[in-house]
């Protein structure tokens, strides 16, 4: 990444610059991923461009982006605290009948019982 972009993306006020460069310059950006999702985490308030970013990522190519996504689903735990977002990355990551597969999901992903225990929590 140059100097110029960094710059840029340092003055990324909300994510969104970052989620655009991420998005437009997939293939030729792997070795900034690293320094581009501590960016995201960092800019991102409300968890809506760090759940977009885990979201194209994971559709991109789960494996690769592996470690990336981990830690921008971390990130989107602690920063969506409406909501809002996380039942859109649960459908994104695990399928749309995640509800039905709550029980082998939460058992096998940590990532996954924390947001479901969120979104539909027990005993309120």
């Amino acid at each position: 990444m140059d100097k110029l972009t960094k710059q840029i993306l340092d003055d990324d006020t909300n994510g969104l610059l970052t989620y655009e460069f991420i998005a437009n310059n997939m293939g030729s950006i792997d070795e900034d991923m690293p320094a581009l999702v501590d960016n995201m985490i960092l800019k991102d308030r409300t968890g809506q461009f760090v759940v977009s970013t885990a979201r194209y990522l994971n559709a991109i190519d789960s494996q690769k982006y592996a470690q990336s996504i981990d830690l921008l689903v971390k990130a989107a735990i602690a920063k969506d605290r409406d909501h809002v977002y996380l039942s859109y990355l649960a459908a994104s990551l695990w399928g749309d009948d995640f509800k039905e597969r709550a029980t082998e999901l939460s058992a096998k992903d940590d990532n996954f019982r924390r947001i479901y225990k969120r979104l539909y929590p027990v005993g309120i």
